[in-house]
């Protein structure tokens, strides 16, 4: 699954680069020689299970202050008075996306400074969404580099096994470092949400850990509501204020073209061994934290809109709606300006936090407010 999707995101990324017609020309080629690595894979040294006590393992933690990206905050906001007591903040577990895109290996090296730049970018306006209610983690890890979603090569999945293997690494040193009783967040993008997918499925299905989880934020990747939640432990979040359960969503402005997501979502496998073909993605609207539901502009209670160099960032409410289709893709309406990174299909994807970045804000520290007076 992991491959086939992100393979359409990259044939995307293709069309702004290449152009459509020689894409139309070359495909799959070209893709595979813009992203595939030629390298052969080499099997990365396991991680010493105290390697995230080193504080530099970290985007961002509690003890990470200046030039913490997860603490960023867009200009002219105005945080309002604290709903939740310091000595009660959840932890918050954040597994960025994709941020290394060369080819010459397979996984990201964790000294590369183009992709550690990108990554602060994503994380200044993806977790910082969750800096009100909790102190954010966000792990350095040797993520799968772009190309090992585009190839059917076993070099392909051993990345992500190898990216996967980081994550939970960084996970469970995470748990070491929280109080017992402490509350849980977790969020991602993209490759970070099907990390988190697994993560959930292999750390927190079936176990005490399940009932500290406030909610899982599996953004930018595709759910399968029958095939894949039931083994991921936590219930769908179908109320605003409900907890201990899932959100996901995946952003279209209309019209909307995602004929090839889901061409190539029903060909995969699902959690439980049955395949996806036929059963509906998880679509939550983040503007009312509700399943399957449709919201007006004047609910969007702010929007990030970047400046050119992705340095900073304003805050315009009413800037779009959102309602769930048919099938589970959340569809904005006009295509917003949100900048260049907006994909062919008018897809989304990138700005799937930034474009609901205050609604996800109050959405976190309602459902936290909520588990706390469980």
């Amino acid at each position: 699954m992991a491959r086939k999707f992100l393979y359409f995101i990259a044939s995307m990324i293709i069309l702004v680069i290449a152009g459509a017609f020689v894409f139309r020309i070359y495909g799959e080629e070209l893709m595979e020689v813009a992203f595939v690595p030629d390298a052969d894979f080499t099997a990365q040294e396991m991680l010493e299970n105290n390697v995230y006590a080193d504080v530099k393992m970290w985007l961002a933690r509690p003890e990470l202050v200046k030039g913490n990206p997860a603490l960023w905050l867009p200009t002219g906001f105005e945080e309002s008075e604290p709903a939740i007591a310091q000595a009660d903040k959840a932890a918050v577990f954040f597994i960025h996306p994709t941020s290394f895109l060369k080819k010459n290996r397979w996984n990201a090296p964790l000294d590369d400074a183009e992709s550690q730049a990108r990554a602060r970018i994503f994380l200044r306006g993806q977790a910082s969404a969750f800096s009100a209610i909790g102190d954010v983690w966000a792990p350095r890890y040797r993520q799968a580099t772009l190309g090992a979603f585009l190839t059917e090569k076993p070099e392909g999945q051993q990345a992500l096994d190898a990216a996967y293997a980081d994550v939970l690494t960084a996970f469970d040193h995470f748990l070491l470092e929280i109080p017992d009783d402490k509350a849980i967040i977790l969020a991602g993008h993209s490759q970070g949400s099907l990390h988190l997918t697994n993560l959930l499925k292999d750390r927190a299905a079936g176990t005490p850990l399940a009932n500290r989880i406030v909610a899982a934020y599996i953004v930018g990747w595709p759910v399968s509501v029958e095939a894949d939640v039931p083994a991921m432990g936590l219930d769908i979040c179908e109320t605003a204020e409900q907890t201990g359960c899932l959100l996901s969503w995946e952003s279209f402005a209309e019209p909307a073209d995602y004929g090839r997501i889901i061409e190539v979502y029903e060909m995969t496998i699902g959690f439980n061994g049955q395949p996806r073909k036929g059963t509906k993605l998880l679509c939550t609207n983040p503007i009312n934290g509700t399943t399957d539901s449709t919201a007006t502009a004047n609910d969007n209670l702010g929007t990030l809109v970047p400046n050119g160099d992705l340095s900073d960032a304003t805050l315009v409410a009413g800037a779009v709606p959102a309602r769930c289709d048919d099938k589970g893709f959340l569809l904005i309406g006009d295509p917003p300006e949100m900048g260049p990174y907006a994909l062919p299909g008018n897809n989304y994807h990138v700005y799937d936090y930034s474009l609901f970045w205050s609604n996800v804000r109050d959405d976190v520290s309602r459902r936290m407010t909520a588990f706390l007076a469980r």
